[in-house]
């Protein structure tokens, strides 16, 4: 839908997304199996959680498309009723503490950075 140019934010799109690139995911879980201080449960996710807006804009501006569709949460209800209310209207801000806390170290610590690398579109 974006690079269509008909992307743009869910709802009210204030709801909190937290996210992670796949090297970031792949380095934390080599990391929680080998460190024996962050045994037990570890949050998987880049330390600046951005919300539903913030990304449908960054990732409009990284395509160079317009993010300005707003998608109803009316819509989304109706079309998938109480898991698009929770998975899609909802919102969590997730903190990856323990592994801040262990020294862990992101590569990729901020959205648009990342999704013009992923995306080969260099700023």
């Amino acid at each position: 839908m974006f690079r269509s140019g008909l992307g743009g934010p869910l709802g009210s799109g204030r709801q909190v997304v937290s996210w992670i690139s796949v090297d970031d995911t792949l380095a934390a879980i080599l990391r929680t199996l080998f460190d024996d201080a962050l045994a037990g449960p570890v949050n998987v996710v880049a330390p600046n959680p951005v919300t539903n807006a913030e990304l449908s804009a960054t990732l409009g501006r990284v395509l160079r498309r317009p993010a300005l569709l707003r998608v109803p949460a009316a819509a989304i209800r109706l079309a998938l009723g109480e898991m698009g209310e929770s998975v899609a209207l909802g919102g969590v801000r997730v903190a990856p503490r323990r592994l801040r806390d262990a020294g862990f170290a992101f590569d990729d610590p901020t959205l648009e950075p990342w999704l013009r690398r992923v995306l080969g579109r260099p700023g």
